[in-house]
């Protein structure tokens, strides 16, 4: 069962949810920077509908540099696998279909605002 706080991503605010890997590979491959959240198991992780709240007030505070999508159960392991940020809830920060890099747990407004600039700022990898 989805927590109400990360249902809420999709049904309030549109943000596409992630059930496959096609999913994601759409997602992540168009131009620009891209936030897929993991969300992990509500039930056991009071996290993940903290890191819901918090989001959608991250992304505005970085005004459009990226977007934004949920990832499915499905799927989730598999991410987490593939990206090695295996702690939930993350972010996962995509930039033109690579990996660039992920921020586990919540943080401190002051280290997300300054580790996601710096995400932004590096090269996706060759």
């Amino acid at each position: 069962m989805t927590h109400p706080l990360v249902s809420r991503l999709s049904t309030e605010f549109g943000w596409a949810s992630l059930y496959s890997r096609n999913d994601l590979i759409e997602f992540t491959s168009r131009p620009g920077v891209h936030v897929a959240f993991v969300p992990g198991d509500a039930a056991r992780n009071l996290e993940t509908p903290d890191l819901a709240v918090i989001l959608p007030e991250i992304k505005q505070a970085f005004q459009g540099k990226f977007d934004c999508a949920v990832i499915g159960d499905a799927i989730e392991t598999a991410v987490r696998e593939d990206t090695g940020v295996l702690k939930t809830p993350s972010l996962i920060f995509y930039r033109d279909g690579q990996f660039l890099a992920g921020i586990p747990r919540v943080r401190d407004w002051d280290e997300y605002m300054s580790r996601i600039t710096q995400i932004l700022a590096q090269p996706a990898a060759a």
